[in-house]
């Protein structure tokens, strides 16, 4: 999948040894460096030949209105998009006035690293110029995860064999409304295509000149954004350093700004030119005072040291490593990717304080710079196990969206709140209300996230103070969308034999392939615990803290009765079941649909969103990713090992994998019920999914919830960590090749190291209280600084193979009809007479 020779496996860096404009865009994302608020892609410093100049700062958009063909009440009507900040990236070197270009030059030896354990992009060229001069030029970048608003960039330029003319043109370019390094209109445009995941372009002018400036070696720009009236300064400050004689030039314009320094290079005689970048931005504090922090943050980085930075950076690194590595041994590759993949979510989210996480962190503009479901279900139990408090921020971002989220639910006749599908102010940016605002299990996955929080954390605090707002505001929009039905049957305490079941209609799970549906199970089941949730935590809080509980009772006017109304209608959630076929239903209609034969689907219609119509994909039985298969994971406590098994042999060979959500959710229920083969499978299509740029889209940015996925995949798959009903357990399922598996984990603040090899389960505890936890179903307690030692008996069930359609040869629906699979073709097609056309449509059993 990977060229081992420009990339080779290193276990600490991401290394590429030859450039190529082939795939720019690709090593842009994978080289991109950012700390949750700050975001530069991996472009050249030459600063042109991109396939995305890109620097994105995390909350800083701008907003348009959303045109609808055909307008309804209640559509989203103001989008909004992640807006491309001013780009400090360039410092272009000359050499006898012949600037480098990767396009053309004769470069002899090319080295870019991503060192992990100190966040730093390197790379080394090795240029001959035209003139027969060779010349070595060292770069590196930083964003630093200590001072969020502080970047770097050190450019050194050594001429070996002759004295000549150097030139260093560091600039500042509003990318965004056009500039480019020479002026008007960028060289190398996006190109078109229709795809819904990129972002929007707006084509008016965003950013409107405010303040702008050069004082000796200091530049600045700052503007506000055209319709969302946010804020920005960008602050550049350079430091020389050579024995050669030089000069600087500077250029200001509202849109551009440059510090060129001229050389007298002497052969040998090394020139180094250190550019701090300084980014703040707001809603609306004016431009001028954003520009006095970027000074002050220079100010301070200067006075510190710029050394100092770069040590501090490495630090964090290590204490962070030290919270969050996974250890994969005797796979080089894996461990790599793993690595790669976790310094990602370090990239997304450690400095987000408070903000979101964008579906590509900072890395690209995929998805509007948006935030999603992504965070809570796929990012934040590796944020809550390894570092709480940025699962807390993270949190938080959701509390204070909830007035938003109130407005939201009262414009769709509901009560209590509902979260945005998509957003990144708090408003719901989809256009698309099927596969957007019918997500209502958005509600349901903030709640959950919010108790797994809680559980490993043991942070009540949080959940009296601002989580139990979350909690019962999402309970109460369940309450009022679902209803009541009475049915006939024997249901326990009910000796007339009538009794009543809790319904939700018109709502979409997580596979977007299918939507609009009633009693999607992933909805019924999170909303169930949702409702739960919300019951128990009002009534432990009246237990533990009656004043915290009354001031609760007022802010949010909790009536007496609703918490046992949320607790009757959870009891009474319908799960749908098909007896005949023995599994649970992805919804009330779904089993009616005909299968649509995925193993007979050419490779070039996929993924189908791109190849098919959504009325056509909406008729089938086919998953854009895993929605009962979710649901059996993170409520696997409320299913049988049994009825896990059936529902993933009838859902595996339905689903496309066309999201990168779904093999990390496939690998771990596939490690679960015994396939474990493909649950390896599954879990190399994950890790590798931005690598290898499995999905053809990796340049519009990192796949960060996958990211998050493949930690849960390690941790809960493999290693078979659960946290049901707030305990601790393991019940591991090693790969058969792997020698050992080994992660940390910080249980109610003690931290665990856990380690796992074929025939034995380790766990060593750090200082804090003592830790009790199960390995299938035996329970241990582990003390500060002991470590438990569990003989394991075998790695689970091992099943061979993987499930496929030809299960279902002479299996028949409820009603009596056999399930047939077909794939939607169309084989003749017909001129059109008199208007209509006859296309006869092929059914490729």
């Amino acid at each position: 999948m990977i060229d081992r020779d420009r990339f080779p496996v290193d276990p600490w860096r991401l290394v590429e040894t030859s450039p190529s404009l082939d795939d720019a865009g690709v090593t842009e994302t994978l080289f991109s460096v950012a700390n949750g608020y700050l975001g530069l892609r991996g472009n050249e410093p030459e600063g042109r030949h991109e396939h995305e100049h890109g620097t994105f700062i995390n909350g800083f958009h701008e907003t348009f209105p959303i045109r609808h063909a055909e307008q309804a009440y209640g559509f989203a009507e103001v989008g909004q998009t992640i807006i491309n900040a001013p780009d400090a990236k360039v410092m272009r070197v000359y050499v006898d006035d012949e600037p480098l270009s990767l396009d053309v030059a004769d470069v002899r030896d090319y080295t870019r690293t991503l060192d992990m354990r100190d966040g730093v992009l390197r790379r080394r060229i090795e240029w001959t110029t035209p003139s027969g001069k060779d010349v070595c030029i060292d770069y590196d970048r930083l964003v630093s995860f200590e001072e969020k608003h502080l970047a770097i960039m050190r450019l050194e330029v050594t001429v070996l064999n002759a004295d000549a003319p150097v030139t260093i043109s560091c600039q500042v370019i509003n990318r965004q409304d056009g500039e480019d390094v020479y002026g008007g209109t960028p060289t190398a445009p996006r190109k078109a295509g229709f795809d819904p995941r990129k972002a929007e372009r707006i084509h008016e002018r965003v950013l409107q000149p405010q303040e702008f400036w050069q004082d000796k070696l200091r530049s600045a720009l700052s503007y506000r954004a055209s319709e969302s009236g946010m804020t920005l300064a960008v602050v550049a400050d350079h430091v020389v350093e050579t024995e050669n004689a030089y000069t600087a030039r500077t250029l200001i314009e509202p849109d551009i700004a440059k510090n060129v320094f001229r050389v007298q290079a002497k052969a040998g005689v090394p020139v180094t030119v250190t550019k701090l970048v300084s980014y703040h931005t707001s809603r609306g504090v004016p431009a001028r005072e954003l520009v006095d922090r970027c000074r002050r943050t220079l100010d301070r980085a200067l006075t510190e040291g710029i050394e100092a930075q770069y040590d501090r950076q490495r630090h964090w690194l290590g204490e962070f490593w030290k919270r969050s590595d996974v250890r994969i041994e005797g796979h080089p590759d894996l461990q790599q990717a793993t690595r790669w993949c976790l310094f990602q979510l370090a990239q997304a989210s450690a400095r987000a304080d408070g903000q979101g996480v964008p579906a590509k962190g900072m890395t690209g503009s995929g998805y509007s710079g948006h935030y999603f479901w992504d965070t809570e279900i796929y990012v934040l139990p590796f944020l809550a196990y390894t570092t709480p408090l940025w699962a807390r921020n993270a949190l938080r971002m959701r509390y204070l969206m909830l007035p938003a989220a109130r407005k939201r639910a009262f414009q769709l006749n509901e009560h209590g709140a509902l979260f945005p599908w998509r957003t990144i102010n708090g408003e719901e940016a989809s256009a698309y209300y099927a596969a957007g605002t019918a997500q209502y299990h958005i509600n349901a996955d903030v709640s959950f996230a919010l108790a797994k929080y809680v559980r490993a954390t043991g942070d009540v605090e949080f959940l009296h103070r601002e989580g139990v707002d979350i909690a019962v505001e999402t309970a109460r929009l369940w309450a009022t969308l679902g209803f009541w039905r009475s049915v006939e049957g024997e249901f326990d305490g009910d000796i007339d034999g009538v009794g009543e079941t809790f319904h939700i209609h018109g709502v979409t799970g997580p596979d977007e392939y299918t939507t609009v549906v009633n009693d999607n199970l992933f909805t019924n089941v999170m909303a169930r615990f949702n409702l739960r949730f919300a019951a128990r935590t009002v009534r432990e809080m009246a237990e533990l803290d009656g004043e915290v509980y009354r001031k609760t009772v007022e802010r949010l006017g909790l009536e007496p009765g609703e918490p046992e109304a949320w607790e009757r209608a959870a009891e009474a959630m319908h799960i749908p079941f098909s007896p005949a076929l023995g599994i649970h239903p992805q919804d009330h209609v779904f089993l009616e649909r005909e299968i649509w034969d995925l193993e007979n689907t050419p490779p070039d219609k996929r993924p189908l969103l791109l190849h098919f119509h959504p009325l056509v994909i909406y008729r089938y039985q086919v998953l854009k990713q895993a929605d009962v298969v979710l649901a059996l994971f993170l409520q696997g406590n409320h299913f049988s090992p049994e009825d896990k098994l059936a529902d993933f042999d009838y859902y595996d060979p339905l689903t496309t994998g066309d999201s990168t959500l779904s093999a990390v959710v496939q690998a771990i229920l596939a490690a679960e019920v015994g396939y474990q083969d493909l649950a390896l499978e599954y879990f190399r299509q994950s890790i590798f999914v931005d690598l290898a740029d499995l999905h053809h889209n990796a340049a519009d940015g990192v796949h960060v919830a996958s990211a998050g996925g493949v930690w849960t995949a390690l941790v809960s798959g493999f290693g078979g960590m659960r946290d049901h009903f707030g305990e601790l357990s393991f019940d591991p399922r090693l790969p058969a090749d792997w020698p050992e598996l080994a992660f940390v984990l910080h249980w109610h603040g003690t931290r665990l190291e856990v380690s796992i090899v074929r025939d034995e389960l380790r766990v060593r505890a750090g200082d804090g209280d003592p830790v009790g936890f199960s390995v299938r179903g035996t329970g241990y307690v582990v003390g500060a600084g002991e470590e438990v030692v569990v003989p394991l008996d075998g790695q689970g069930p091992v099943i061979a193979g993987r499930p496929s359609l030809r299960q279902f040869a002479d299996q028949r629906r409820e009603d009596g009809s056999l399930l047939s699979a077909s794939v939607p073709t169309v084989t003749t097609s017909i001129p059109i007479v008199g208007g209509m056309a006859d296309l006869e449509h092929g059914a490729d059993a």
